[in-house]
């Protein structure tokens, strides 16, 4: 190959170590990667060379060799592409990169048509001395063998952290917002005295009632630093791509991530997030079943059941206008009886009087439900009655233990008492055993005992798995022997077909004294939850109503013949 001996190379030294490479040297390593140690080995080799000129230093600290998208590398690319740079020297292949293709790309392809010299040392290759036989098969070689130990290196990686995950150790570099890493341990967490009084204010503030757009707005009044500001006020080199101003301050997406981070309650969950491998950088969320979940790993700052009450409240719709900071009083918590839907509060003028109620949100933006429209003021006035009559209840509860307290304990004896009420007990399930089953309501009876105990346990089985309800085709609430329970399953089908919620607390259209009794049915029934047991429910339920349309039908043709014998008597 002809060499032009006049032409001075201008030349840049590239040095890389990734995160994995370390600075150690050990007796199979007899030399650092260190980046100190590979610009010295380079400038000496160097030294003696006439015919190259040093312009640049580029150097990729912390950065992997299994992709070439780092920022040092991707300047001195600039640099060639501007005729700045025709010489590229590293120590040897392994710190150019690690990924067989792309270097290969590099060496073999886009240098050489760029009139580039690339020299690796430590590898003895000089690509302006030309190719020989051994270069052609040993540079792709070691190539391959650097992206093996690139791929082997990254399963260790991945291997250890899953193992300190499940330890419970942080192997996080950035911890959240209210704790540190302890000075002992790096992987265990810590409060942060300063941050974490601010998250316990935040939860405090939601729990008062206040939105998180209210929240983020009194944090800023008061100056307090956002969870971005505070981390580089701390000196850690945190960066995110949400900061949008020169300032980042607090906003309602913030505090939502706060109040709904269970590891404000101790623990720890990792492992939300990762790549296909270790040459795609781009990451995806696992599944929530993959995530390494550590229960009660570190010290709380909030309680469990504070925590638990603040998700509920997440789950409600508690927007408020820009002139107010608390919640209305029902906001998330009304909802339309008819279609499950959150009740929406307006406000109207009249004659310059301002009214508020509430109507269905449904019937607001569809029309498909009536519009419920219910004063605000009556709405809270019946909600106020029936707290009312819960505290009393409460109250009175309170007063009958408190007796209870008082009666000296010699006075009774609890197990001669226990066992005559066992006694009376037995007695009346031995003499009447339907009149046992029969509801305690003088409002609520069954007609048909074996009907109802079929419905009874098809209501059980559906409020515990709602997806059985798929399977209750040709069974209408007509076939009920009873109205109350025939109108419980009509309804819980509707709110199943609807994708609404299928429990007790869907219920709304039932006085207390129905709900008090299907909330029995349900503590009674405590069979197997399998279709089988629902066939055999619907089939008794279906019997027994075709039975009594023909018994109902007997009847009337025999009034019918007792009217025509009558009036033949009498003709």
């Amino acid at each position: 190959m002809y060499q032009n001996i006049n032409k001075i190379y201008h030349a840049a030294i590239y040095v890389r170590l990734s995160k994995e490479d370390g600075d150690i040297s050990s007796s199979a390593k007899l030399e650092s990667n260190s980046i100190s140690n590979q610009k010295a080995l380079i400038l000496d080799f160097l030294k003696d060379k006439k015919d190259i000129e040093v312009v640049s230093v580029r150097v990729d600290d912390g950065y992997s060799g299994s992709n070439f998208e780092r920022p040092a590398f991707q300047a001195m690319l600039e640099d060639i592409r501007h005729g700045i740079v025709d010489c590229v020297v590293v120590k040897d292949l392994s710190r150019f990169g690690r990924e067989y293709i792309d270097s290969g790309k590099y060496i073999e392809r886009l240098f050489p048509a760029l009139g580039v010299r690339f020299i690796a040392i430590n590898d003895n290759y000089d690509s302006l001395k030309g190719k020989n036989q051994a270069d052609e098969i040993i540079i792709p070689f070691k190539n391959l063998i650097n992206d093996a130990y690139c791929r082997d290196i990254s399963i260790k990686i991945r291997s250890n952290l899953e193992i300190k995950r499940k330890k419970g150790e942080c192997v996080t570099p950035f911890v959240a917002f209210g704790y540190r890493k302890t000075k002992t341990d790096k992987h265990k967490l810590e409060i942060d005295p300063s941050a974490g009084g601010v998250v316990q204010d935040i939860f405090k503030m939601k729990l008062q009632g206040m939105s998180q757009d209210a929240i983020a707005n009194r944090l800023n009044e008061l100056g307090i630093l956002s969870p971005f500001e505070y981390k580089i006020s701390s000196g850690s080199r945190y960066e995110t791509g949400f900061r949008q101003k020169e300032q980042a301050l607090w906003s309602s997406v913030t505090v939502r991530r706060i109040l709904e981070n269970e590891v404000y309650i101790g623990n720890l969950v990792q492992g939300k997030r990762t790549t296909p491998n270790h040459k795609v950088k781009q990451t995806y969320v696992k599944p929530e079943d993959d995530w390494i979940r550590i229960e009660k790993n570190h010290e709380p700052l909030v309680s469990d059941r504070d925590f638990e009450i603040v998700q509920r409240l997440l789950g409600m719709d508690t927007r408020t206008s820009p002139d107010q900071k608390q919640v209305y009083l029902l906001s998330g918590i009304a909802v339309c009886a008819d279609c499950g839907a959150p009740m929406t509060r307006k406000v109207s003028t009249v004659a310059g009087k301002k009214y508020a109620y509430y109507l269905c949100s449904t019937n607001k933006e569809t029309k498909r439900c009536s519009s419920h429209r219910i004063p605000e003021k009556d709405l809270e006035d019946a909600v106020l009655v029936m707290l009312k009559q819960h505290i009393q209840n409460i109250l009175h509860l309170k007063r009958v233990l408190e007796f209870i307290g008082t009666v000296p304990f010699q006075e009774i004896n609890m197990k001669k008492l226990q066992d005559r009420l066992e006694k009376k007990k037995q007695e009346k399930i031995d003499l009447s055993p339907a009149r046992n089953l029969q509801p305690k309501s003088r409002d609520i009876r069954y007609t048909n005992m074996k009907s109802a105990m079929a419905e009874e346990m098809l209501l059980s089985l559906v409020l515990r798995e709602s997806a059985l309800l798929d399977s209750t085709d040709g069974l209408e609430a007509e076939m009920f022997s009873s109205e109350l329970l025939g109108r419980v399953y009509a309804q819980l089908k509707q709110r199943h077909e609807q994708g609404l919620d299928v429990s007790l607390a869907g219920l709304t259209d039932l006085t207390p004294e129905e709900m008090s009794h299907i909330a029995g049915i349900l503590h009674r029934q405590q069979g197997p939850v399998n279709e089988q047991a629902l066939t055999d429910c619907i089939r008794t339920i279906q019997n027994e109503y075709q039975a009594s349309k023909v018994a109902t039908e007997d009847d009337l043709l025999a009034v019918r013949e007792r009217m025509k014998e009558r009036k033949g008597m009498k003709a």
